[in-house]
């Protein structure tokens, strides 16, 4: 097999597993609410690309939540299951932002869920896919994204302070001023979410600060390493930045962190 060949099929065996381990996650704060579930009443309802997106008001708390799309009618009272919680999402479909909504796998005592419901744990990630090809059908998902559609790790409630390095930058900073930054050395704090060790001699590392837009990808940050840091740790990295990064077999990224050194 030649070298060229050897090298695609590295990188489509890695995009592949990424595929399948995006949206897996531990960390249960990150994704759930409440672990029994809410009651509430629903004082608002609406259906939209196969989800029910619901108003309830549990004591002086309302709060939204999209389940899979279900028969709901105002006033009814429901519980519904944990899900992630998921700040300012901008729907396009219903042309509203939400300040908090809660993306659940559906109702408790349900005797007939939904029934795309059996994969639910996915909720978030499948309306976070819905809306972005809602943003722009004819975009490929590779051009679309802030790094690899099938590498980029799941959104998670962070907020880490921005390293005060004269280098340092958010992720969001990172992304938007990619082009000006290529090649740049730079210092970047955030919270391990993801790692993929020793592909193609190299540890690649998800860093989250809570910046970005996750309907953009650009909330997750790759960056690759010889060091293997723990997932839900927070680290600073230095590295160097590399725009529009095509590592072929359809393995683009808008922006990455390379040769980085964790430094604290």
């Amino acid at each position: 097999m030649q070298q060229s060949q050897l090298h695609t099929l590295v990188i489509s065996f890695f995009l592949l597993f990424s595929v399948y381990t995006t949206f897996d996650s531990t960390d249960a704060e990150a994704f759930a609410k409440n672990t029994q579930g809410t009651t509430g009443t629903v004082i608002e309802t609406m259906n939209s690309s196969g989800y029910t997106y619901m108003l309830i008001e549990s004591g002086a708390e309302k709060t939204w939540v999209a389940i899979p799309e279900t028969k709901i009618e105002k006033g009814a009272e429901v519980t519904y299951n944990s899900g992630m919680v998921m700040k300012n999402f901008d729907s396009k479909t219903l042309n509203r932002t939400f300040e908090s909504i809660i993306f659940s796998s559906g109702l408790t005592g349900e005797k007939n869920p939904p029934a795309h419901s059996a994969a639910a744990d996915d909720s978030f990630a499948t309306a976070v896919k819905t809306e972005q090809t809602k943003v722009d059908v004819s975009a490929p998902a590779m051009e679309a994204s802030g790094g690899s559609s099938g590498a980029i790790a799941p959104y998670q409630e962070i907020t880490v302070a921005k390293s005060d390095a004269a280098n340092g930058y958010s992720v969001e900073e990172i992304f938007s001023q990619a082009t000006k930054l290529n090649g740049q050395k730079i210092t970047l704090r955030g919270v391990v979410t993801k790692v993929s060790a020793n592909i193609m001699g190299r540890n690649w590392i998800h860093l989250q600060d809570g910046t970005g837009n996750p309907m953009q990808n650009s909330h997750d940050i790759v960056v690759t390493s010889s060091e293997h840091p723990e997932i839900n740790t927070e680290i600073t990295v230095e590295g160097i930045v590399a725009a529009e990064k095509d590592f072929g077999a359809g393995y683009k990224y808008a922006a990455i962190i390379e040769e980085a050194t964790i430094i604290k």
